[in-house]
Formats: structure tokens, sequence, C-alpha cells
């Protein structure tokens, strides 16, 4: 049945972007007295993390494991459950979310252990093996039912190479000294998403005919992933600070996430008449994403602010622009992982523009991160395609033992 807004609860919606607006301003170090005496207070604090005694170093192992259980949560529970969305599919998802993820972790280390400047073998090593499996997730999220198996076990691999390479190049190279992506959102969620956009580009032909598709039980499941992941991405995003900076940055992760849930759930119903659970699932999440960059310096009103954004990007991004980017890439991308981490992904790392200021470098390494993303889900996915395609897309039939 249609459901046309009035003129009064079009009125309203507004108000309610315009309210959480200013719940930002209000909670910004310029505005709130408050807030600037406590960033000024964190900027005096500072740990030595070097200087730390063998206990201290263990008390802080301990902390960082906890958020990397966290992490694993988000990335079995959190992913896992958010891709069951499609119908019929959910054996497949959980499968190959719990595949990939067995594959990046161990790889990225080995890796790590020839090419890298540390030893692989401690917990932010581990946490830093998560952000890569991370970023898998979301790239498989593009192609996701149109593979066999193997297929996305072989992508990881592949994706975990390209990666690592973008990660030395950007955060650990020093030729992008002064680029600013604490949790990751440009190295992480936009690379993902550029990666499997690549992957899929120039593939609509070979799946015609087929779509992906959802109902009310596969549509709960994904909206429990949903929650997992809003539960514990403050664990992301603070993984791998330094200490004094742990507290701010997850305040600052659930004032982001709390704009995109809010933003979301208004401009959903704008454009729409009624809510949309495709955007209450996934661009609810689009604030933790957009707010990664500047996780651990920005306050908790420019957080809000952000979400905001990026709630209203990610909304518009699956209701409008995610058919015009399938028609340019020729591609279906099946959990519009551009919309949730693709643009806000980009939108985090131009917010770190407006608080540091460094914009040549900034701008520079988000050219160089979408180009190698890119560049790579191209390759990775014409090797994917030389080995076949999934006999029944967007099913279980063909992978799984079906019983009635």
């Amino acid at each position: 049945m249609e459901n046309k807004l009035t003129t009064k609860d079009r009125v309203l919606l507004i108000g309610v972007l315009v309210v959480s607006v200013i719940a930002g301003i209000l909670l910004c170090a310029g505005v709130n007295p408050s807030v600037a005496d406590s960033m000024q207070e964190l900027k005096n604090s500072v740990v030595n993390t070097t200087g730390m005694s063998s206990d201290a170093h263990v008390i802080f192992d301990t902390l960082q494991y906890n958020r990397s259980i966290h992490v694993l949560a988000m990335l079995l529970l959190g992913f896992g459950f958010l891709m069951v969305f499609v119908r019929g599919h959910g054996f497949s998802s959980l499968t190959a979310t719990l595949l990939v993820t067995s594959i990046s972790i161990p790889v990225y280390l080995i890796i790590k252990s020839f090419f890298g400047n540390e030893s692989p073998i401690s917990i932010e090593q581990f946490l830093w093996a998560e952000f890569c499996a991370a970023s898998l997730l979301i790239a498989i999220g593009a192609p996701l039912g149109r593979f066999k198996m193997e297929q996305y076990m072989l992508m990881a691999l592949l994706f975990t190479i390209v990666y690592y390479i973008n990660e030395w190049l950007l955060v650990e190279s020093g030729h992008f000294a002064g680029f600013q992506d604490t949790g990751g959102s440009v190295v992480i969620h936009a690379f993902g998403a550029y990666f499997g956009l690549g992957v899929v580009a120039h593939t609509k032909k070979r799946f015609a005919g087929w779509e992906a598709k959802s109902d009310k039980t596969s549509n709960q499941f994904c909206l429990l992933g949903s929650l997992v992941l809003w539960v514990f991405w403050p664990s992301f995003t603070s993984a791998i600070v330094s200490p004094e900076r742990v507290p701010i940055t997850a305040i600052n992760t659930v004032m982001a996430l709390a704009g995109a849930t809010v933003a979301t759930y208004a401009v959903s119903k704008l454009v729409g008449g009624k809510l949309d659970v495709e955007h209450i699932a996934n661009a609810a999440l689009a604030g933790g994403v957009a707010i990664g960059s500047t996780c651990d310096i920005a306050s908790p009103g420019m957080s809000i602010i952000i979400g905001v954004l990026a709630g209203a990007l990610s909304t518009i991004g699956y209701s409008f622009i995610a058919p015009r980017v399938e028609k340019f890439l020729n591609g279906v991308d099946t959990c519009g992982v551009h919309n949730l981490h693709g643009m806000p992904g980009l939108l985090g790392g131009f917010s770190a523009i407006v608080i540091t200021g460094n914009w040549q470098v900034q701008i520079l390494a988000m050219v160089v991160n979408v180009a190698i993303a890119f560049a790579g889900g191209e390759l990775t996915g014409f090797i994917l395609r030389s080995l076949g395609k999934t006999e029944v897309p967007y099913s279980d039939e063909d992978k799984f033992i079906i019983e009635d």
C-alpha cells in the first residue's frame, strides 16, 4: 500500500536531521567549554608505550586481546549475518565468511613475517591481520552469491596480497607521511569496497536473469548482523590507538553511529515514505565507517555531524546512486558495498582534511588507494572468471546438502 508523507511528516523528519546537527554543534570543542577542556586534557596526557615495564606491557596486550576478540565477533557474526539477507543463500554466506577469514588472517601474518619490519607474532599484528580480513569481507560483498566457494577462497588469497601492498605503501613506506586514517575509513573500508567493485565490473551479462532476493526471515538475520557490528565497532576503531585515546575514540565512534542511525531513519522515510530495511541494516553503520579516519582526534560533536552526513549519503546511495554505479560498471554490487563502505569511507578521508588541513597528502593517498583497489579487483575478477561460475547463483543448492 502506498504511503505518502504529509507536509507535516516531512517537516518533522527534516527537523530530526536539523536537531541531530545542532546536537553535534553543541558537543564541538569550539562551542562547549567542557568539551574543549576534555580535548586539551587528552592532548596533555600521553602514555609512552615504548617505556612501559614488562608488567605494563602484559596489561596493555591483554586489553588489546579483548578488543581483538570483539573485532573477531564483528568479522564472523557481524559481517556473516549481515550478508545472509539473500534468501536461500544463508549457508553459503556464513561459510564464505568463515573460510575467507580463515585464509586472510594467517596469509597476512605470513607476508608480514617475510616483508614487515616487526615480528608478526604479537597481538597488535594480529589486529592488523583482522583489519585485512574485515576489508576482504567488505570486498566479497560485491560478488556475493555469484562465486563457487573455491573462488571466494582464491579471492581471499589474492586480495590479502594486494591489500598488504597498499597498506605498506600508504601507512608504512613513509611516502604518505601525515596521512590521517586511524580507524581505516580509507585503507580498510574504501579499499575493500572498490576492490569488490573491480571484481564485479563487466560481469552483468554473465549473470543475466538472476537476481538476489530477500524475505522477512533473511532480513531479520541481516539486522542481527548489523546490531553486532554496531555494538563492537568502538573496539574496531580503538584497537590500535594509544591507550590514552581509547576512551575518546570509543565515544566518537558511538556518536558517529548514533548520528548515522538517526539520519538513516529520517532520509529513508523522506525518500520512500516508509522505512526500507536495507537502509536500516546498512546505512545506519555508515557513521562507523566515516569516523574511522579521525576517530581519535575528532570531538564528539564533529563525530555526530560526520555520522549524520554518512548516514544520509549512504541512504541516498542505496536509493539513487547504486543503479547508476552498476550501469557504469556493467556489474552488480550485491551487498551495496559502495554505498556503505565506498562513499562513507571517502567521506571519512575528506573529513580528515577539515580537521587536519593536510589536503595534499590526504587526497593523493585516497586516489592511490582507490586506484590500487580497483585495478587489483579487476585483475582478481579476471582470474576468478577463468575458473567458471556457480551453477545456481544466489542459492545454497549447488554447494550444500539441503534437507527438505
